[in-house]
């Protein structure tokens, strides 16, 4: 399999996270969403993803599939151990409300196209730019931090899905230097992230290569596991 992401992207790390849980090995192949005028805007990846966004996956058999947690879905159905989707339904009900929080009303609003897009289009400056982004950040996971009961992950003590989408927002919001320490429990999920066995990976700079029907690109690997 291949995946086609890009190192600053949340959507692309989540998927990352979840093939390093389920020890899934995969050909990484970096989109640069800058370099080139945005790698995703090239008609051989749009090709693959009509809408240009990252993650896609690339099966084996050339099948593409888009979207983070429809790609995430499809990892929890065909590698089911470990499970990033509780089997009872209320626990599964729960799961993906919180990676759905995080995926469709956090994220979406503070992505690159948006902020490129303000400070652009809309002539705004950076000053109001990063207000844009505290702002959404801060009232989305302030309601995260409700829903999640942070026993150690999100739900219980197994990473989910949940934690998959957590993990690179909680990245974004120390990116841009925004104080969370107030979100007790996600600060603590995200603190256990790094402690736990597996062992949530970081987020890392990917290798940028335009894609073509031969390109290769990074292998992601498991990164080492340590004992919590």
């Amino acid at each position: 399999m291949k995946l086609y992401g890009y190192f600053r992207s949340s959507a692309a790390y989540r998927v990352r996270i979840a093939l390093h849980l389920k020890g899934v090995a995969v050909e990484q192949i970096g989109i640069h969403l800058v370099k080139d005028g945005g790698q995703h805007r090239q008609a051989s990846y749009l090709a693959r993803n009509p809408q240009g966004l990252v993650p896609a996956l690339e099966l084996d058999d050339g099948t593409i599939l888009t979207q983070s947690l429809a790609i995430i879905e499809y990892l929890d159905q065909v590698f089911p151990s470990p499970s990033l989707i509780a089997a009872d339904p209320v626990k599964a009900a729960q799961v993906r409300a919180v990676a759905l929080a995080i995926a469709c009303d956090i994220h979406p609003l503070n992505n690159l196209r948006v902020l490129t897009y303000l400070k652009g289009t809309l002539g705004r400056s950076q000053e109001e730019a990063d207000a844009w982004y505290r702002h959404w950040i801060l009232e989305g996971l302030g309601a995260v931090e409700t829903l999640i009961d942070g026993e150690r992950f999100c739900f219980g003590r197994e990473p989910s899905m949940a934690d998959a989408c957590l993990i690179p927002q909680v990245f974004n919001a120390r990116r841009y230097k925004i104080d969370i320490a107030h979100l007790r429990k996600i600060v603590a999920v995200d603190r256990h992230s790094r402690l736990s066995s597996p062992r949530i990976p970081r987020n890392s700079r990917m290798r940028s290569k335009s894609p073509s029907p031969r390109g290769r690109g990074k292998p992601l690997r498991s990164n080492g596991r340590v004992r919590g």
